[in-house]
């Protein structure tokens, strides 16, 4: 995301590393606010309004906790990105559990510092933060979930598998005003079809061989919640004929049942087939499909909706990293590479998956492209490319040590020998981990 515009409140004491990152906001187009010390930014961030802060934790008068207390009181207060060495994590955590956007490590990537604020800097929706994410079908989705979510019609999911429509039910759950009810997920393809009829509407004790007590089925619990009926495509056609009957009389009897039961809940269905050639092919009910179909929302595929991806890959990691108990630094620019180019046959789904994995296997603290897709021939083609990145980077190391020998540990004079600006020195010099 650009941030052409923006205006950037960067708060940092280090004098290379203010002016390493004020000068490349400044070249993303950002309008830069550079303060040095906690009184500084505290006295002045009511007037400056800026769109996000840029927060070191350890300020020589005080710590970033102070400055984001000061933000955390404006009417209108501006998302925080904390940068913290490893002995402040905790912290920043616990800052980021009382409403701060996102922290990084020192030392970072520009790549993944620019990626942060593109994802704090996001469009938000009129009622709240990007949940579902960030690209602009799914904005669209989120607020159509939104505006239908106080209704009480029944609504349709469609979407290959995997895009999250399950998802998206649970969002629209949490829209109801009034206590939002049990949601009750039923996949209509995992039950037998001799069981379906039963679990769905219940039974009443003795009603076959084995019901030795009465069974609420799931349209009785979800009781004036949601009963969300996944795959609804796969659903057996004597049931279809009694799912129709549930909506249009709003009442059900358990198996074997004299007494009618109502239903109270609202029904979500999801699908990832092609109802209405099901209907031609005589699988589907067509009256059931208009009676399911009132309020339509396509999920799309991932692969259409690449804003998405790194997006869901960072939450993904973040999640998981939670579990490792191991070191985790991010998702590496190459990595993001592969997943930007990849298909995502398998949709949100499959990337959760090869996050998790990748997150569980790989073997240093970033995730590199053979960690995400063991299955391609990385030895080969992206051994290479590795290859040819290691030993640049390790000429490049020599090159920055030699330069500051000769300067005598002075920064300018080794930049200047080496034919760069400071601030791209110091960015060297952080990522190769040289002490000065």
């Amino acid at each position: 995301m650009s941030l052409e515009g923006r205006t950037i409140a960067l708060v940092e004491d280090d004098p290379i590393m203010g002016e390493s990152l004020a000068d490349r906001l400044s070249l993303e187009g950002a309008n830069v606010i550079w303060w040095q010390d906690c009184r500084a930014a505290v006295d002045n961030l009511a007037t400056s309004s800026p769109d996000l802060v840029v927060c070191d934790i350890r300020l020589p008068d005080g710590t970033g906790e102070d400055v984001f207390q000061t933000a955390s009181a404006l009417p209108e207060a501006p998302p925080f990105l904390f940068v913290t060495g490893h002995a402040d994590i905790d912290q920043a955590v616990r800052l980021m559990r009382n409403g701060a956007g996102d922290y990084l490590t020192k030392p970072f990537e520009m790549s993944a510092f620019l990626s942060r604020l593109g994802q704090l800097l996001r469009p938000t929706v009129q009622t709240g933060a990007a949940v579902l994410g960030v690209s602009r079908q799914m904005l669209e989705t989120q607020r159509l979930l939104q505006r239908i979510g106080h209704l009480s019609a029944p609504v349709l999911l469609t979407g290959e598998t995997g895009v999250g429509k399950e998802v998206c039910a649970r969002y629209l759950h949490g829209q109801r005003v009034a206590t939002p009810g049990p949601f009750i997920a039923v996949n209509c393809a995992a039950i037998p079809k001799d069981l379906m009829e039963s679990e769905l509407f219940g039974h009443e004790k003795g009603a076959f061989t084995g019901a030795s007590s009465r069974h609420l089925g799931y349209a009785e619990r979800a009781r004036d919640g949601i009963l969300f009926l996944d795959e609804i495509g796969e659903l057996d056609l004597k049931l279809q004929t009694k799912l129709l009957r549930l909506l249009e009389d709003r009442a059900f009897h358990r198996v074997g049942g004299e007494s009618e039961v109502p239903f109270k809940a609202r029904l979500v269905c999801a699908t990832n087939a092609d109802l209405e050639a099901r209907i031609g092919a005589g699988g589907f009910r067509e009256d059931l499909y208009y009676r399911i179909n009132v309020l339509t929302v396509p999920v799309p595929p991932l692969r259409d909706r690449p804003d998405d991806v790194e997006w869901l890959a960072v939450r993904f990691a973040d999640m998981f990293r939670q579990d490792t108990g191991a070191e985790f630094a991010g998702i590496s620019g190459l990595a993001l590479e592969e997943l930007r180019a990849h298909a995502w046959p398998g949709n949100v789904r499959e990337l959760r998956n090869r996050i998790e994995r990748a997150v569980a296997l790989s073997p240093g603290p970033w995730i590199m492209p053979g960690d995400l897709f063991p299955e391609r021939n990385w030895s080969a083609a992206e051994g290479r490319r590795q290859g040819l990145g290691v030993a640049r980077g390790q000429a490049e190391r020599r090159a920055i040590v030699q330069a500051l020998r000769h300067s005598g540990g002075v920064i300018n004079e080794a930049a200047a020998a080496l034919g760069i600006s400071r601030s791209t020195m110091w960015e060297k010099m952080r990522r190769h981990h040289i002490e000065a």
